[in-house]
């Protein structure tokens, strides 16, 4: 059974207080930013639903809700770069968390074989915007 989560009280609880309680958009989800729990850098953004984020409480392992697929996600399920998840922290507003993971399998988080899925950076020039590799 998933665990449930109260609703936002007034802004001083959400901002102050010690409840947990996820701010979900419109849409069900709630965004959430995987970081290497030992040098804090930033491996993936990915979305949670209720379940994804439940399970994830459940099991210690990062979850997700992939929105291409329409369906929960465990992390590293086929890959075995799974999240083992050392710390959640949660925004000001409670609606962004920040995921402090050790990852498994070749350390990897990015589909296309990388750490990191962040690994462009985008540079402004005269003919318009590009990528670049992130250095």
């Amino acid at each position: 059974m998933a665990l449930a989560f109260a609703p936002p009280g007034d802004r001083h609880q959400v901002e102050e207080g010690t409840a947990f309680t996820p701010r979900f958009g419109p849409d069900g989800l709630i965004t959430a930013l995987a970081v290497d729990a030992e040098t804090g850098e930033v491996l993936m953004l990915a979305h949670m639903n209720r379940d994804s984020l439940a399970r994830t409480l459940e099991t210690g392992e990062a979850w997700y809700w992939s929105r291409s697929r329409g369906e929960l996600w465990h992390k590293g399920a086929t890959s075995g770069q799974v999240q083992s998840v050392v710390e959640i922290r949660v925004d000001c507003d409670q609606d962004a968390l920040l995921l402090r993971v050790r990852v498994g399998g070749d350390g990897g988080c990015c589909h296309t074989g990388r750490r990191s899925c962040f690994y462009r950076a985008v540079e402004a020039g005269p003919a318009g915007a590009r990528l670049v590799p992130a250095g």
